[in-house]
């Protein structure tokens, strides 16, 4: 990879790791904690860059640390997920893999500390007295259990932890400042009461921390320097950094927040891309129309497009929307240099060469990639019958139409120039032939006489095309922010977000294509094979971004 521009971050960083600095002479730790309770989308993707590529930037380290403190949420099929899409990506954790669950042991020692030290009590408020007795801006917190004697919580919070209390009976909450103008220092919860079994731990533990506090206790077991955060976590910081200061933990990492990746056109909630999911609004969580990494790579994304478009986006303390354009804006970039050109015909109809010599195929040498002359050559076939699109022919022309009509002429891309002499029409009036005639002087791009011809048209000969299904992705939503205020995002779905396509027509080149090679099917955008749904005689193929880029560079 490229090394990453220089950002806030990396100035921060340097100044910490500088003769004098906060982490001077150690070696850059960072670390990565998604939530196990979906799949990762091009949201996290922001995160994941920043905290594996400031790392490699600075020759570090990164840990992956599965946030599993919510027991009610957690799944192994998206730990394994969430590895697939870090690796997919080009980062690697080596052997520095970790789980929340790994410091319940510590973080409940750690908790037991706090009370000994007369900074943490057992509280009884019920959720809806807790809410009642938090205050406002002008009216300070209250809890009529501040004040309980550090033996008597030190009993009832082992008594929780036993298990002899029902759930929102109590909690433990952290002794600080119940005036505070922040209100996660008003004396917040630090370990609530939860029957449920862990996906890990099982049945050992009915009391599960908090993330604000586990979380600075995670960081500070690892021996993270920095710990790098979305902007939602400023508030939190003092809470990091008072659990930092007042617990016996060995190392004081530093908390950085940036700019989340707001992206138009989508949503970034789990929660809302799980509704998606269990409403049948997609077909699962690897939806090409989906803003998950799964479903970007069976799109036919790829790792460099994204790295590119996190990298390009940048780093800061300002929130901002990312135009969707962007994203396929990088993506076309990365295809055009890399992929395959290849003739499809998606809407065909047939053209008949009537003056071609009858049984005669012939075959014309074409490039694989202009851009690429590495990549070679390979020879596709032609014969009197064709597959053109069918928008390519038009009986009555419009103006500035350079494609088939009566009387015209075009280049088929790399064999003749053929003049258009008529059409055949089915009982409903729909152009179901094509007739024109070759000229045999033209071969393979000659123009003996200096002739002009304006336009040039793809096509696959009817003796050797694939058949296959063709799938046309747009955006999910018609609406740029479909779940901004009050809105219900289901509303703007996008009727017209995906349209299949039967019995298009391929070169036989295709018979042997496989997932991921991307293809440029000329004329028409870049497109992969179906990574889920083709299999071999039944070719399916998505189309991952259109030829024409809607980004606007500024």
């Amino acid at each position: 990879m490229e090394e990453i521009s220089r950002n806030f971050i990396h100035v921060i960083i340097e100044e910490d790791i500088a003769e004098g600095g906060r982490f001077a002479g150690q070696t850059v730790h960072t670390r990565f904690p998604p939530e196990p309770n979906g799949y990762l989308h091009i949201g996290h993707c922001k995160a994941l860059c920043i905290d594996f590529g400031t790392a490699e930037k600075y020759g570090g380290l990164c840990n992956l640390r599965m946030d599993d403190t919510n027991p009610v949420k957690e799944d192994v099929e998206y730990v394994d997920a969430i590895k697939e899409d870090i690796k997919w990506l080009g980062f690697d954790w080596g052997d520095r893999f970790y789980y929340g669950s790994d410091y319940f042991d510590k973080t409940y020692e750690l908790a037991v500390g706090l009370i000994k030290k007369g900074l943490a009590y057992v509280c009884e408020l019920s959720p809806e007295e807790f809410k009642q007795y938090r205050g406002d801006l002008t009216t300070p917190a209250t809890s009529p259990y501040r004040d309980r004697p550090i033996e008597e919580s030190l009993e009832l919070f082992e008594r929780m932890k036993n298990g002899e209390f029902p759930e929102g009976a109590m909690t433990l909450r952290a002794k600080i400042d119940l005036t505070s103008g922040n209100f996660n220092m008003r004396d917040p919860v630090l370990y609530r009461i939860r029957h449920v079994s862990h996906h890990r731990t099982g049945d050992k533990w009915c009391i599960y921390p908090m993330y604000d506090f586990a979380h600075p206790i995670q960081d500070a077991l690892e021996g993270i320097t920095h710990s790098l955060c979305s902007l939602e976590y400023e508030d939190h910081r003092p809470l990091y950094e008072w659990v930092i200061n007042n617990t016996d933990v060995p190392s004081k990492p530093r908390q950085i927040e940036f700019a989340r990746l707001d992206l138009n056109y989508t949503v970034m909630s789990k929660r809302k891309l799980r509704r998606l999911v269990e409403e049948g609004h997609v077909s699962g969580w690897d939806d090409p129309r989906m803003p998950t990494l799964c479903g970007l790579r069976r799109r036919g994304y790829t790792p460099a497009a994204i790295r590119n478009f996190i990298e390009r986006i940048g780093v800061s303390k300002v929130p901002s929307t990312v135009d969707y354009a962007f994203l396929e804006h990088c993506l076309r970039e990365d295809l055009n240099a890399r992929a395959r050109r290849v003739m499809a015909v998606l809407r065909p109809v047939k053209l008949i060469i009537t003056n071609y010599p009858d049984g005669l195929t012939e075959e014309f040498e074409v490039e694989n990639n202009p851009e690429r002359p590495e990549d070679g050559t390979r020879m596709v076939s032609f014969s009197k019958e064709l597959w053109i699109e069918s928008d390519d022919f038009m009986e009555v022309p419009i103006k500035k139409y350079n494609r088939l009509y009566p009387g015209n002429e075009v280049r088929l891309k790399s064999a003749y120039i053929v003049r258009c002499t008529g059409c055949r029409k089915d009982e409903n009036g729909n152009v179901i032939e094509v007739y024109a005639e070759y000229d045999p002087e033209t071969r393979g791009g000659n123009t003996p006489d200096g002739r002009k011809v304006r336009g040039t048209i793809h096509w696959v000969d009817c003796k050797t095309a694939l058949n296959a299904e063709v799938r046309l992705y747009d955006n999910l939503f018609t609406d740029p922010n479909p779940d901004a205020g009050d809105k219900d995002f289901t509303d703007y779905l996008n009727p017209e977000s995906l349209e299949v396509l039967k019995d298009c027509k391929l070169e036989r080149s295709l018979e042997s294509a496989a997932f991921p090679e991307p293809y440029q099917f000329l004329r028409l955008g870049y497109f992969c094979v179906d990574n889920k749904d083709s299999k071999p005689g039944t070719l399916v193929f998505n189309r991952s971004v259109s030829l024409k880029d809607r980004f606007k560079i500024q």
